[in-house]
């Protein structure tokens, strides 16, 4: 089921991931976004270093913990993209542990169309809007 979101990815939580308080450690909550924004890009057919001749650059990171992740947790990442301006948009994530459907985390990216060449924001390619339109 995917409640709104155009993509989900599985993860299992880790030794690395876990903290001296026991549970996942809340950096490793943008990592786990950076990874299923990554999975779903791909696919789409695109990268954060290619959606159509230029790349992304994000521009804020927000995470809304709702719930501990233990070791060996299975965690569903949902993400949808939100917001679609001319070279801006958003990417929305929510992060469900399997085992009992319990949403321990939601947060968003901002992510900005930006043209490593010249280091600057430029429109979003026709062809990656059209993809991730909501």
């Amino acid at each position: 089921m995917n409640d709104g979101f155009d993509f989900t990815a599985r993860f299992s939580v880790r030794v690395g991931d876990i903290n001296y308080g026991g549970h996942m450690g809340n950096d490793r909550f943008l990592l786990l976004f950076h990874d299923a924004r990554m999975l779903y890009l791909e696919s789409l057919g695109f990268s954060e270093a290619d959606i159509g001749g230029v790349g992304l650059i994000m521009n804020e990171a927000h995470v809304d913990f709702k719930a501990e992740v233990f070791l060996r947790d299975s965690l569903e990442v949902g993400v949808r993209a939100a917001d679609l301006g001319s070279s801006r948009f958003r990417l929305e994530y929510r992060v469900r542990r399997e085992s009992d459907g319990v949403v321990v985390a939601t947060g968003h990216t901002g992510m900005v169309a930006f043209d490593y060449r010249i280091r600057r924001p430029v429109k979003i390619p026709d062809k990656f809007r059209a993809a991730i339109a909501p």
